[in-house]
């Protein structure tokens, strides 16, 4: 192969296009930033810290991140923008030097029960393509594979026009065969309804028989079916005859009149899939949930036992087995199955496919499988998941956005993950990570503090510089970055235990384990060890748990800390009683809101595919309500400046005197408890960080009756500082006669606890055993585990 001859260059001053080595930010104000200006030098690590709430994500994501895809999106035509996501440009003065952006954030994947770890990723369209070409018996192509995909059959007539002439065929039938079940249609489960908690069959219709939700006796869902001509409204339900029954439970969509008015009437199972079941149950509201919970029965599917394919689809076969076989393997078993395969004919497919799965392994996440639903993956899983396409990109010279990546990794696996980003910058490309955790802020190349508070006493640059520099700097950070916990010398003793036997839930290998109750337990270990399936899936239902999980928070802009908590409920009550009006009146979604914005605050004007702009509404100047509910006072302020509070000070107004109310201070006290005494009550939630959207869940449920409270990993999102104020919080639950059980890898948690319950050794079906209980002092001396080791070095023992 010939080569052109080089010459070695003299010399000279550098390239013009070599000067471009920064990301410059002038006057940032996204959220509470306040004219931020920052330096980020390309082609390095940088790392975000600040205390939560102190501004990070508004810089790094809603600032940088956001107007590098909205410029990426202005290249394409007007045509094509109309289908993208209309993105505003950020609240900043100058902004340059940006490359293309990619995010990698925390947000949950779609929890359809139709998409998995291999829908959601290549792994499986690939897995489907190698099954069409390699399986035997041949069935179809790849579409006969995936259970996203029913078989359909038709016949008919088929008219061609040309002009004056019509050529019509006889016959046309068409036919394509669809690899899901008809039983389950691709789900893998089927519901079951239990009909004692829809009605009382001993009442009639006239009798108000339903117990369903929104089924009440005057809604106009119950006068459809007691006026749809149908039934005998003062029949008992227990006396319908075969058809009535039939009609009143399963009947099709069918036309009525009712008063003149033409609507249609549904049988009752059919309308609750549609309006209850074929929702995510994590966005009902919690009546709606406790509901579904009470009445809706899942079981696996018998016809495909859960695999969600065709017995044509499992019948074919690669060395014996199947693609349900497959994609039920942990991927690092089904990466080693891959590489015994040797044919010429698919061998780029096989290595696309190699090249896939190993980045999984790589990534820590061997221990899952394909067909494990994407909704039941944690947010750090889901993040990791989210990076295996980034892993092997020939790409550089772009942007990686990082939120928090060391959400859910246990401190052995937290390594494994600064090596993935240090790859990615040696590639040539900018690294921005938001992160707390000390072991990757070492790691940085360059730093910036923000801070020092959070909401209106953050959004300022505190620091910008080197990690030594930032040990050294003062700032709240840099003081707590060599943070250490000790310890306990004493634990508290138990009043009880919670026994549990034979656990066998997700990879769980019949454990038998007793929980301490009355004391602050921790249960430890890898990712994917079994420490979720034994707290949430293996606890007595009778046990009186509260469960704070990692589910985030849903909620529009209407949606406030108010609103969320149940604060609002007493402060509208309260705001009633003492003017001598309806609690309606003071609900900016209700009888109250500004009849212009209907109680949004802002007019949003609609740009086909420019960014839409939300201007100040006039009528109500942002105060979201009708003048005239202005006018009513409650301990001298009216409903918009209360809800425009700090927490603190409205805990302070609702605790004694003229505006005393115990139920909203009961609430407010929880929200100083998690520290979110900053946060104004009104204040959007959409405009929240991740780690105070997970403290004001926290918030909330710390407010439900039981006996013992199950946290799914509490400090994530919390600053080093906060940490301290968590662990305050949990003895104070405990103190109160609470039992608490915390899921969690962080060592100032585990150092701290009565109790430590850790799984293990490995993760998936090298884990689901329990390989240490006792004391964390006793974790420490026996460094028999993972945990062990890494506690003992985290305390410097």
């Amino acid at each position: 192969m010939s080569k052109a001859a080089r010459t070695e260059p003299q010399a000279s001053a550098p390239h013009i296009a070599d000067s471009h080595d920064l990301i410059r930010v002038h006057g940032a104000r996204e959220n509470n930033l306040k004219d931020v200006d920052v330096e980020i030098p390309k082609r390095r690590l940088t790392v975000f810290t600040g205390v939560s709430g102190s501004g990070k994500s508004s810089l790094v994501f809603d600032t940088i991140a956001a107007e590098s895809q909205r410029l990426i999106n202005e290249t394409y035509s007007a045509f094509v923008q109309g289908f993208m996501p209309n993105l505003a440009r950020p609240e900043v003065d100058v902004l340059d030097g940006l490359t293309t952006a990619i995010i990698v954030d925390q947000q949950r994947m779609g929890s359809d029960p139709r998409s998995t770890v291999g829908t959601t990723t290549d792994a499986a369209a690939m897995l489907r393509i190698l099954f069409s070409r390699l399986g035997e018996p041949h069935i179809g192509p790849p579409g006969a594979f995936s259970f996203n995909v029913a078989s359909v059959s038709a016949s008919g007539g088929l008219t061609v026009d040309r002009g004056e002439d019509k050529t019509r065929t006889q016959k046309v039938t068409f036919s394509r065969t669809g690899g899901m079940c008809t039983r389950c249609e691709g789900r893998g489960t089927v519901s079951d309804i239990d009909l004692t908690q829809l009605y009382d069959d001993s009442k009639s219709l006239n009798e108000d028989p339903f117990t369903i939700p929104t089924y009440t006796g005057d809604g106009w869902v119950v006068r459809i079916i007691r006026e749809s001509g149908f039934f005998d409204p003062d029949k008992p339900i227990r006396r319908y005859t075969k058809k009535e029954r039939h009609d009143f439970l399963h009947r099709e969509p069918t036309k009525v009149k009712i008063n003149g008015v033409n609507l249609t009437y549904e049988g009752l199972i059919p309308k609750l899939q549609k309006t209850f079941l074929s929702k995510d149950r994590e966005s009902m509201q919690p009546h709606i949930r406790a509901f579904v919970d009470r009445a809706v029965t899942f079981a696996t599917c018998p016809e495909c036992d859960g695999t969600r394919l065709t017995a044509l689809a499992r019948s074919s076969k690669i060395k014996g087995v199947s693609i349900a076989d497959a994609c039920a393997m942990e991927i690092r078993d089904l990466a080693e199955w891959v590489r015994g395969l040797h044919e010429p004919s698919v061998e780029p497919l096989l290595a696309a496919l190699r090249q896939s799965l190993d980045s999984f392994v790589e990534i820590g996440l061997g221990y899952l499988a394909l067909d494990r639903p994407s909704g039941t993956l944690s947010g750090g899983e889901a993040q990791r998941v989210k990076m295996i396409r980034h892993l092997g990109s020939s790409l550089t010279d772009v942007t990686y956005v990082f939120d928090e990546p060391t959400t859910g990794l246990h401190p052995h696996d937290i390594q494994r993950m600064n090596d993935l980003l240090l790859r990615l910058r040696d590639k040539g490309n900018t690294v921005l990570v938001v992160e707390h955790k000390p072991e990757v802020i070492a790691i940085a190349d360059h730093v910036v503090d923000l801070g020092p508070g959070a909401g209106t006493a953050g959004g300022t640059v505190c620091f910008e510089g080197t990690v030594e520099g930032l040990r050294s700097s003062g700032t709240i950070t840099g003081r707590h970055l060599d943070d250490r916990a000790a310890v306990k010398d004493t634990v508290r003793e138990p009043t009880g235990t919670l026994r549990i036997r034979g656990a066998r839930t997700h990879n769980l290998r019949g454990v038998d384990v007793d929980i301490p109750l009355g004391v602050l337990v921790v249960v430890t270990g890898v990712a994917g060890s079994g420490k979720s399936s034994l707290v949430h899936g293996s606890m007595p239902a009778d046990a009186g748990v509260v469960s704070i999980d990692q589910t985030p928070i849903r909620g529009s802009r209407r949606s406030n800390p108010a609103t969320y908590t149940g604060l609002l409920d007493p402060i509208r009550k309260a705001f009633a009683k003492a003017n001598g009006v309806k609690p309606a009146l003071f609900s900016a979604n209700s009888e109250g809101a500004c009849p212009t914005c209907n109680g949004a605050g802002v007019i949003y004007t609609d740009l086909a595919m420019m960014a839409g702009v939300a201007t100040t509404c006039e009528e109500c100047g942002g105060k979201r309500f009708q003048a005239s509910v202005l006018e009513y006072r409650f301990g001298g302020r009216d409903i918009s400046e209360v809800l425009a509070m700090p927490v603190t000070e409205a805990e302070e107004f609702f605790a004694s005197g003229e505006a005393r109310t115990p139920a909203a201070h009961r609430i407010l006290e929880r929200m100083s408890d998690v520290g979110l005494g900053y946060l104004t009550l009104g204040q959007p939630l959409t405009t929240l960080s991740g780690g105070e959207r997970q403290r004001l869940k926290l918030a909330t449920q710390m407010g439900e009756k039981g006996g013992i409270y199950v946290l799914d990993e509490p400090t994530t999102g919390l600053h080093l500082a906060d940490v301290e104020q968590l662990l305050g919080l949990l003895d104070r639950l405990v103190d109160s006669g609470k039992s608490v059980v915390v899921v969690e890898h962080h060592q100032a948690v585990m150092a701290h606890a009565d109790w430590i319950i850790d799984l293990g050794p490995g993760a998936g079906h090298d884990g689901g055993r329990v390989v240490f209980e006792g004391t964390p002092a006793d974790l420490v001396a026996a460094r028999s585990t993972l945990t062990g080791r890494h506690l003992a070095e985290y305390v410097g023992a």
